[in-house]
């Protein structure tokens, strides 16, 4: 039986913090859905959920079939069972994500117990990485080239481009 597990985030965007989880957790699992939470009635990403998911794919496409990227909503254990996953892998950076974390993870074993957390820290050089920082750094005309992939380093760029004066 295929080892199955959703890596479920907002992605906005997708860092090389997201990605080094990924790839580590494709060392655990057999396949990995890359799930972007999309809430209409919530959602004011910087990105659209289509964006996203596009940047995904882009950015993962050296994973092959192992890794797949979907838009979902509602609760995540209830996702994992429309895919017919087992797992949910969650990335912690600093101790204050364990709290949260922790508590997310009670709330999805009570919801369903079929589904199980798994806990990746973040590897030592994307620990301080965090999708609203390089958004932060990125809107202020900071460098962020070093923390996103290419497609959304240029999506970034584009995003915040100044308009240029006649």
């Amino acid at each position: 039986m295929k080892r199955k597990a959703v890596y479920a985030g907002s992605f906005d965007p997708i860092t090389k913090g997201h990605l080094d989880i990924i790839t580590r957790a494709l060392g655990v699992f057999d396949e990995i859905i890359v799930a972007v939470a999309h809430n209409q009635a919530k959602d004011t990403g910087l990105f659209t959920a289509a964006e996203r998911v596009a940047m995904i794919r882009q950015a993962v496409t050296d994973a092959g079939a192992r890794v797949s990227v979907d838009v979902f909503s509602g609760l995540l254990v209830e996702y994992c069972d429309r895919v017919q996953a087992t797992a949910i892998i969650r990335g912690l950076r600093a101790v204050s994500d364990f709290e949260y974390e922790f508590q997310m993870a009670m709330m999805n074993r009570h919801l369903n117990a079929r589904v199980e957390t798994y806990f990746m820290t973040a590897s030592e050089a994307y620990f301080y990485t965090a999708s609203r920082l390089v958004k932060e750094v990125a809107s202020l005309g900071g460098d962020v080239s070093a923390l996103v992939p290419p497609g959304v380093h240029r999506a970034l760029v584009e995003r915040f481009a100044k308009p240029t004066r006649s």
